[in-house]
């Protein structure tokens, strides 16, 4: 029997006795091949229905264990590429329609119709919040997870009171949600064992000094959009009035979009320097200072039809050229890469339609949708990345012989050598891809369309084959 993608991935994964990894293989093998679709859809009959509601409801099955086998496929996968790898760390919030929220928990409280009184009514949002960390080259291809946090705002409850009554540098760490910023890079660091390869990146809310002081005790980096304006120098000075004063060292071309779509491009200012930064007044007491690279990439003038682009990037990464400064522009607008992992869930997956009534439930089905998810995109990204790979490394050979079946080479003369992008857009195809010329890469969308039907065909020709062999 061929090694199926999966069975990599699940290696590594010890949920329980061997009853239930065998049946961790069997959900995954049916839930791809029924990729979005409801649990009883994709599992098709009533008994191994029944088998799949248990295993969620298992309180010997964790989302550690069901990602385990992922994370060492992940740490492999590092292994095998060379130089700088970004780990990009968000958070994302999953929310669903229940009439209770105590099973679930809660994301946050939010304002609906006014009372007679003029004032709003207060509703809770059901739902959890998951922080996950993707590793990916700086090419831009998913290497696979590196670390998920998930949570709900109960565990919090109280947080935001104490921070409007005293200071909120005071509030320790360990006591808020920013404290899954620092477990993440901690846990993707040392899973993949080369702290000195990888760059955390991150966006504003990871603008955190504990995580810039644990970076350097773990001898990793980071790369993270500035939101706090801290002291610098000799302290009679911030940062953003240094920069302010601070000369433009360069101009650099980036593509964008307006807010209907149309792509363009413009010029933005970079102006770049490395400083000592002082850490929150009331934490100098427990973290020193730090010698890094600011730098900022800034449009000249407001355009019209769009925000304008004021990225504030902090690192401890040198930044002394024109040539660093747009390599770091590069590899934080990849972390954009992350929020696409997040709509495959919710939108490929579609994660937020699942009816299991309890939180535990929810996170071990989301830990599944996670390894699904990361291979869609993953197969997405190795189009664009790495086109001239063996199609032995991704799919088997029923799969490859269905694609040349059901979709001729678009030349009469096949290639000596075929190529994965071949079968890739072959995939692309069987989700609506059309493949003109001028067609950019197939996107997200239609690799899982592609691969759904992909999945159901060579489910119907391995039966054909086995009532033949019989």
């Amino acid at each position: 029997m061929e090694e199926r993608w999966f069975d990599e991935e699940l290696s590594g994964c010890r949920v329980g006795d061997g009853r239930l990894d065998r049946r961790l293989y069997q959900l995954v093998e049916r839930m791809d091949a029924g990729f979005g679709e409801t649990i009883p859809l994709a599992i098709q009959d009533w008994a191994s229905t029944k088998a799949a509601y248990r295993f969620f409801s298992n309180e010997r099955v964790s989302e550690e264990e069901i990602l385990r086998g992922h994370f060492e496929a992940t740490r492999l996968r590092f292994a095998a590429t060379d130089g700088p790898i970004l780990v990009l760390h968000d958070t994302t919030e999953f929310t669903w329609k229940r009439s209770r929220s105590e099973a679930l928990g809660f994301t946050t409280k939010v304002g609906g119709r006014k009372d007679k009184g003029g004032r709003p009514r207060m509703h809770t949002v059901c739902g959890l919040l998951m922080h996950s960390s993707l590793a990916t080259t700086t090419e831009g291809l998913p290497l696979g997870m590196t670390a998920a946090k998930f949570w709900s705002r109960k565990k919090f409850k109280g947080t935001n009171a104490l921070k409007r009554k005293i200071n909120p540098t005071r509030v320790p760490i360990e006591g808020k949600e920013s404290m899954r910023w620092l477990d993440n890079l901690r846990q993707s660091t040392e899973l993949l064992g080369d702290p000195a390869r990888c760059v955390h990146v991150c966006d504003r809310e990871g603008d955190i000094w504990e995580l810039f002081c644990l970076a350097e005790e773990l001898d990793t980096h980071f790369l993270i959009r500035r939101c706090s304006d801290r002291f610098a120098g000799d302290g009679s000075l911030t940062v953003e009035s240094i920069m302010a004063g601070e000369k433009v060292r360069g101009l650099h071309s980036v593509a964008v979009r307006d807010d209907n779509g149309k792509l363009g491009s413009t010029q933005v200012e970079l102006s770049y320097r490395r400083m000592t930064i002082l850490p929150p007044i009331a934490k100098r007491k427990c973290y020193p200072s730090l010698t890094l690279a600011v730098l900022h990439a800034r449009e000249p003038e407001e355009p019209v039809g769009r925000p304008r682009i004021n990225w504030k990037l902090i690192t401890d990464l040198p930044v002394e050229s024109h040539a660093d400064a747009v390599g770091k522009l590069h590899w934080y607008a990849m972390r954009w890469k992350i929020e696409v992992f997040h709509k495959i869930l919710k939108s490929g997956c579609r994660a937020e339609q699942a009816r299991l009534r309890t939180a535990e439930r929810l996170v071990r089905l989301l830990a599944v949708f996670c390894i699904l998810s990361w291979r869609v995109f993953w197969l997405t990204m190795l189009n664009r990345a790495k086109p001239d790979l063996e199609p032995a490394l991704v799919l088997t050979g029923l799969e490859t012989k269905i694609l040349d079946r059901l979709i001729p080479d678009p030349t009469t003369d096949p290639p000596a050598r075929r190529a994965i992008s071949l079968y890739l857009i072959k995939i692309a195809r069987l989700g609506g891809y059309l493949a003109r010329t001028k067609d950019p890469p197939p996107g997200n969308i239609v690799m899982w369309r592609g691969l759904s039907r992909l999945n159901g065909i060579a489910l119907g020709a391995t039966l054909q084959i086995d009532d033949v062999g019989n």
